[in-house]
């Protein structure tokens, strides 16, 4: 991997919150928390209390309830307060940056995933809901995946996604860092590199077949050849992968454009509704 240049310093410790979508105990957590913890950053983990991956940003049926469950856990190894939530981990963020754990955090870390998350299907990650949560809140976002491989080699995500958080004085304060790593030791890297979102992702790729009232999804064996200068064509090529993600907002287009069919879509609906 190649040498980096000395990290500017961010502001003292960052309050960190560190969270995930495969479950609160799943070992990804643990080596993002510990290496970040031994960066000398202040570290909570918040995540669910099990796998819930796919769910993107969801919250789910928090203005029906109302309540928050959670308890408090412990996690080998890791020296820094752990709480499980019942519900995705954008629920814990939210939680979170709304104080409901004491301070809320500077930076949201969210990871180590098992398995890349690339290309546009990161809009159903939570994983990378989870970051965006916190970019809600005005907090700084990373979040982290590793190629899967055996054996899974967790410390090299969390060396590069601790060195990055060490450099987060040096984000744009509106996106969300989507961090990619292959599977190997660090030094086996190619380097880390910006890289663009592969157009399709998983799910774009998949097929799915109808049985007896079953959907049932795979995988095709070969799938093409990603495009040069994205994620998934870094990543094959053994680099770690880093692509800056906003959050929703409004498009950037001429209001104006969008006048007429405006104007259309509501003499038909008055129509209909006659």
């Amino acid at each position: 991997m190649t040498t980096a240049s000395p990290p500017r310093p961010y502001p003292g410790d960052v309050r960190v919150l560190v969270t995930n979508d495969d479950g609160v105990f799943a070992p990804g957590i643990r080596a993002l928390a510990g290496a970040l913890a031994r960066a000398g950053h202040e570290v909570v983990v918040i995540a669910p209390a099990q796998d819930c991956s796919g769910f993107s940003a969801a919250l789910g049926p928090l203005h029906v309830t109302g309540k928050i469950d959670f308890e408090r856990e412990r996690i080998d190894g890791l020296d820094v307060p752990v709480y499980a939530v019942t519900g995705p981990p954008a629920l814990c963020v939210f939680a979170a940056c709304l104080r409901g754990f004491g301070d809320p955090p500077e930076m949201v870390a969210s990871g180590i995933n098992l398995g890349a998350n690339t290309g546009r299907a990161i809009l159903h990650s939570g994983t990378v809901g989870a970051a965006l949560t916190g970019l809600n809140f005005a907090c700084r976002g990373l979040a982290v995946s590793q190629v899967v491989g055996e054996p899974q080699q967790w410390d090299s995500a969390a060396a590069v996604a601790a060195a990055l958080v060490g450099r987060a004085a040096d984000w744009p304060d509106d996106v969300v860092l989507n961090l990619n790593v292959p599977n190997a030791p660090v030094e086996g890297l190619g380097g880390l590199v910006p890289a663009a979102l592969e157009g399709g992702g998983t799910v774009r790729s998949a097929l799915i077949e109808r049985e007896a009232g079953v959907l049932e999804w795979h995988l095709p064996d070969r799938r093409a050849a990603p495009r040069e200068g994205t994620d998934n064509h870094w990543l094959a090529k053994g680099y770690a992968t880093v692509t800056p993600v906003r959050g929703p907002g409004a498009a950037h287009v001429s209001l104006e454009a969008l006048t007429s069919v405006v104007s259309d879509a509501i003499a038909e609906a008055e129509e209909l509704s006659a």
